[in-house]
């Protein structure tokens, strides 16, 4: 069974070249950032969210050839006797049928076209245009005001310009690119200084509006959501979102890597780690799997308490449905396919979603899915391992949960794609391993979805600020400037001058400070 190692690396560029015709075929586009380095595409199963990577830290001998971690149902409980008569009154069948995938006939990607000059700053205004830095600079001004009327007069203030808003704003976005967590280095004389940008606007100056920023300065009586002061930048930045952008029918419901640039991570101690602040909130994202583009952001409140906080949002699967729910809300009727994680599969949202013909692919674990509803049989694993390859189905309805072994038990439910369709997933080392189409589509699309999680976590602001408002807005602003440049490799102006993603955030602080004309004449 075992092949020679010089017929493996031989068959190698064959079996690559099968699987970029076959990833291509299921709507996934190659790399937007066009970099190369490290990433996770080895493993199609790859978890985005924060805390299970930690749990994912156990690994086989040959790590870049197993799908991922086994999820928690592979180490469920020995086989139980299979209530088979139960499980047919309930609706699940093994007699399995075709059904043809949701129709889509949108075509997706930006819906207007830049033109060949167009700068980095044109594509971060399709986002946060001038009109809401004014009212940056408006609530800046009217909060400096009312905290020297409290606290006593502040004689080194004066008034916030626009021209002085987009320069603090480019001070802040610098610190992605030098991933220096203190943007008061660029003063400093020391490794991370930067003479040219320094001199823009004094170290002075900048610590004032620091200081004093806000992007609502007061709660309205009316106002009872903890998010009160950066909430209506979050929906200005989705309306942006939603008039920029038509994203492909298939998309994927996740946890961002937020949490920390990885070359801190890697490099810090323990003791470091501890004196970190947590966050005081969690924050999920709609993104369109084939670009990368994220569509919709929902940020969950720890500070809220009750049984909505941020401790039982990872504990228990119907508060992640609310997750989802929430972020499929503009969804309905447009015949997308939903790829989601664990903590949000469950059988009743996939049949919730698709009477809003919203269809739905998610991995299924024993111990964070909802799993009510589905047939016991299927959740508990055989005495006997099967053969690398197989796998076990039921059908109800139009949904169908599949049991696929992979040096694991790896189980999914999905009503997007047929069970008697079949796919394969392409490994470097083993070649092809047979599987049903809805695992090789979610192998696909999260791999994509994972390949630029290990990209654009390195191009988050750096800057840590305590308050939570705070910390939302410079990550929902670092999430503005990536989609700003997926949009821009989408475009004309890609062709004129190919920024990388580094370049484009260099070239997008210089125009903010006023250091290059923000649409030159090519």
């Amino acid at each position: 069974m075992a092949e020679g190692g010089g017929g493996a690396r031989r068959r190698a560029p064959a079996l690559l070249e099968a699987a970029r015709a076959r990833y291509e075929s299921l709507h996934i586009s190659d790399d937007v950032f066009g970099e190369s380095g490290p990433d996770s595409g080895g493993n199609p199963f790859y978890s985005t969210s924060a805390a299970s990577r930690s749990s994912s830290a156990a690994s086989s001998d040959d790590e870049h050839e197993r799908p991922g971690p086994p999820p928690p149902a592979a180490a469920a409980a020995a086989a139980a006797p299979e209530p088979e008569e139960d499980e047919a009154g309930a609706g699940w069948t093994a007699a399995l049928r075709d059904r043809p995938p949701p129709r889509f006939e949108d075509t997706g990607g930006p819906t207007r076209k830049m033109p060949p000059g167009a700068s980095a700053m044109d594509f971060f205004q399709l986002f946060v245009p001038d009109n809401v830095l004014k009212n940056m600079v408006v609530q800046t001004n009217m909060y400096a005001k009312k905290f020297q009327e409290r606290f006593g007069s502040d004689g080194a203030w004066a008034e916030v310009t626009l021209t002085e808003m987009k320069a603090f704003l480019g001070y802040m976005i610098s610190t992605s690119i030098s991933h220096c967590e203190s943007v008061l280095s660029i003063w400093s004389g020391g490794f991370y200084s930067n003479r040219s940008l320094a001199l823009v606007m004094s170290q002075a100056r900048f610590e004032k509006i620091l200081k004093y920023f806000h992007v609502v300065a007061f709660r309205s009586s009316q106002t009872t959501h903890g998010l009160y002061k950066v909430q209506p930048f979050l929906d200005s930045l989705q309306n942006g979102f939603d008039s920029a952008f038509r994203p492909s029918q298939t998309q994927v419901l996740h946890e961002p890597l937020i949490d920390e640039d990885p070359v801190f991570i890697a490099t810090c101690t323990e003791r470091e780690l501890r004196k970190r602040k947590k966050r005081k909130f969690s924050l999920w994202v709609r993104q369109c799997s084939s670009t990368g583009f994220i569509i919709q952001i929902y940020v969950h409140l720890k500070e809220g308490g009750g049984p909505d906080g941020l401790d039982a949002l990872k504990n228990k699967p119907q508060l992640h449905s609310m997750v989802a729910r929430s972020l499929c809300r503009n969804a309905a009727g447009k015949n997308y396919i939903i790829f989601t994680g664990p903590s949000i599969t469950s059988l009743t949202l996939f049949e919730e979603l698709e009477k809003q013909e919203i269809y739905c692919c998610g991995l299924l674990s024993s111990r964070k899915s909802d799993c009510t509803g589905l047939p016991p049989s299927m959740l508990s694993n055989p005495a006997t391992a099967p053969a690398r390859g197989q796998h076990r189905i039921k059908m109800k309805g139009n949904m169908s949960l599949i049991c696929w072994y992979n040096k694991g038990h790896f189980r999914f439910l999905t009503n997007a794609y047929s069970p008697v369709q079949q796919g394969v997933i392409i490994k470097r080392k083993s070649g092809e391993i047979p599987c049903p189409l809805a695992v090789e589509a979610f192998a696909a699309h999260l791999s994509y979805i994972c390949k630029y999680d290990d990209k654009y976590s390195k191009y988050f602001i750096s800057h840590k600020p305590n308050k939570t408002w705070q910390q939302v807005f410079w990550f929902a602003i670092s999430i503005a400037i990536n989609n700003a440049y997926i949009l821009y490799k989408m475009s004309d102006a890609y062709h004129v001058k190919r920024y990388s993603r580094a370049q484009f955030g260099e070239r997008l602080v210089r125009e903010l400070l006023g250091l290059e004309e923000a649409s030159p004449a090519h």
